[in-house]
């Protein structure tokens, strides 16, 4: 599999919000969002040969919740598993934007 710059779509606001409100309605208790800072990101993305970043759905035993892991992915859309990859992002709940569209509650 072959990554490309296209790989996402920009959307609007409004459709941003129905989905982000869709899933904060259907999952009162999950995690709504993860906050990243760009010096993290720009870790994955400056290594040699990245062209973009894979996010996993995790979990994490220990402390019973779920998380995600970023991993750079290469031009041949293999995960660069001997790279950076991050963990132990900023949650909401606990560590919610203030006034957001994207959040229903």
């Amino acid at each position: 599999m072959n990554t490309n710059n296209d790989s996402g779509k920009v959307i609007s606001l409004e459709e941003a919000c129905q989905y982000t409100h869709a899933f904060q309605s259907a999952n009162p208790q999950a995690i709504f969002s993860y906050l990243v800072s760009t010096n993290n990101l720009n870790q994955i993305l400056e290594q040699i040969d990245c062209s973009g970043i894979r996010i996993y759905n995790g979990y994490d035993v220990k402390n019973q919740k779920s998380n995600i892991v970023l991993v750079g992915v290469d031009e041949n859309g293999n995960d660069m598993t001997k790279g950076v990859l991050l963990d132990e992002l900023r949650s909401c709940p606990f560590d919610c934007p203030g006034a957001s569209p994207l959040m229903k509650i």
